[in-house]
């Protein structure tokens, strides 16, 4: 489950039994109520804790800001097909013209010509550009993908989703994201 991401959320960044984000794009994360649920069923270690507490009438904690679960959930090694996975994988950017803006999608090969609904012949495209390539073939629009489509590795969205950062990322966060990122001199 994913929260909205505000600091006056106070959510929780879950990280696998090695210590990596359970998904980078939305990034894995809960909201406190259900963080510190998973700590009394003894689902998940405490890493790393907010400044605020809650209490009750015995008991008081602080908030946890980052949990690591206590067994190792094998991550998917085939991502879904799915809308929002082909713009991850196209980097929320048109494939004819680069832009972010209006995103839907577009068959390539159209469907009417034979092309069938897969990662290898869907592209995002913005509004404009599938309008204007219609039902066409590439070349018969003129208009060719700036990348070829491709059934992507749950590595390759995790890598596309790193250039994504949440508007909010709490700084107890950032020892666990980002391991592969070469460090400046």
């Amino acid at each position: 489950m994913t929260v909205a991401v505000s600091p006056d959320g106070l959510p929780a960044l879950v990280l696998n039994a090695d210590y990596r984000p359970l998904s980078y794009y939305p990034l894995s994360l809960w909201g406190w109520q259900d963080a510190i649920k998973a700590v009394f069923l003894d689902r998940v270690n405490i890493v790393a804790e907010y400044d605020r507490s809650v209490s009750s009438v015995s008991f008081s904690m602080k908030l946890p800001s980052v949990v690591s679960l206590k067994n190792y959930v094998k991550p998917s090694r085939h991502p879904a097909f799915t809308r929002f996975n082909v713009f991850l994988r196209d980097r929320f950017q048109c494939q004819y013209c680069g832009t972010s803006e209006d995103l839907t999608f577009d068959h390539v090969i159209p469907r009417h010509s034979g092309g069938a609904t897969t990662w290898e012949n869907v592209v995002a495209a913005c509004s404009p550009c599938n309008l204007r390539k219609g039902g066409l073939m590439p070349a018969q629009a003129k208009m060719w993908p700036l990348q070829k489509p491709y059934h992507p590795t749950v590595h390759d969205l995790h890598n596309n989703g790193k250039r994504f950062p949440p508007n909010y990322l709490h700084e107890s966060w950032m020892d666990y994201l980002y391991w592969d990122v070469e460090l400046e001199p």
